[in-house]
């Protein structure tokens, strides 16, 4: 027997059923290149990271990604070339599980990679909202893509149609739990307020601490906390008190009935203008609202930051009562005229 038919049969000796020296040695070849590869890409990628301003996409992260993609295309092609894809598992194959994994696994990287991406480039809480979002959404659908690739989506409709009859009773159960987080998600596109409004919602005011799925986080004014679950707050009226960069100051100034109106608007209004936070544009507006009981009621409408809308309120309400005693002009206490049917005696007793 010649050294050639001794290799041969060597190489192609079985060590298990279907699988040879000469099949085993070319599957860690290629398992070898491609990790040799994905090695070179990925130390290749490290070193653009440090020289481009792309660093979004290029970076370690990135880096890591290829490389491990690299490694599951040696794994693949190392069971291609030993021929265990066309083994028959059940009703579908090696090949087709290892592909729906592969590409599950690539997709769960994806998502992930993307949803980093989002929370870092956005400090914002409401993006971190929409990255976890996008990412169940895109691993959700990577699921049933991969189950479809793996060929077994058609035996698993019934599992899948238990498990739907399932979700129902489990939603019934948790009804409040799934309306607080379908109105979370409504919210976050409807965007009624946003971190740091200063809002008022069912006679709550403050300040929005945070926003979650379930429930959204509101600072009184007077330091306490209070949780309003979704589903409420997304079926109330919501006042949001600083969406627009301006908002209106009402003020209203009872005058005596003895004062000179236009005198008293005219001081008003020389009083705002000497403010620099009222806004000349729109312009402030005075005029008569009301002939009181007691008083003249002068009504105020000064536009002012929303921001500084609480300081600015203060200072317009003493600078016009300043301005006004100043001008001598009275704001008077209430006062009531007494009328009797019939004339009064009084009787007045003396001690002597």
């Amino acid at each position: 027997m010649n050294t050639t038919v001794l290799n041969n049969r060597i190489m192609n000796a079985p060590i298990v059923p279907g699988v040879t020296v000469e099949s085993l040695l070319k599957a860690l070849i290629v398992a070898a290149v491609l990790i040799f590869v994905g090695e070179l890409s990925k130390k290749a990628i490290i070193r653009a990271s440090k020289e481009t301003e792309m660093t979004w996409i290029l970076n370690e992260d990135t880096a890591e990604l290829v490389f491990k993609l690299f490694v599951l295309g040696a794994f693949i092609g190392s069971l291609y070339v030993l021929g265990i894809m066309k083994v028959g598992v059940g009703p579908t194959t090696v090949g087709n599980l290892t592909f729906a994994l592969g590409f599950f696994y690539i997709s769960y990287l994806i998502a992930k990679k993307s949803k980093e991406y989002l929370i870092q480039t956005r400090k914002e809480p409401e993006y971190a909202i929409k990255a976890n979002l996008f990412y169940y959404a895109f691993i959700t659908l990577a699921f049933f893509i991969a189950l479809n690739i793996a060929g077994v989506i058609g035996e698993l409709g019934a599992l899948l149609a238990a498990a739907g009859i399932t979700g129902i009773v489990l939603g019934f159960s948790a009804q409040t739990v799934v309306s607080n987080f379908v109105s979370g998600v409504f919210m976050h596109f409807d965007k009624p307020l946003k971190i740091g409004d200063a809002v008022q919602v069912d006679g709550v005011q403050g300040t929005v601490e945070d926003i979650q799925m379930l429930s959204t986080r509101i600072r009184t004014w007077d330091g306490t906390l209070v949780r309003i679950p979704n589903q409420k707050l997304f079926n109330s009226n919501i006042t949001n008190l600083q969406r627009y960069p301006v908002r209106r100051v009402d003020v209203k100034v009872g005058i005596a009935y003895s004062a000179d109106m236009r005198k008293a608007i005219e001081v008003i209004r020389k009083t705002l203008d000497e403010m620099p936070l009222v806004l000349a544009e729109p312009e402030p507006w005075i005029y008569v609202d009301d002939l009181g009981d007691s008083a003249v009621i002068i009504g105020v409408w000064a536009w002012v930051p929303s921001e500084k809308w609480f300081d600015v309120r203060t200072q317009i309400v003493e600078r016009i009562k300043r301005a006004l005693d100043e001008a001598g002009i009275e704001i008077p206490f209430p006062q009531r005229v007494n009328w009797f049917a019939s004339e009064l005696k009084v009787k007045v007793e003396r001690d002597y």
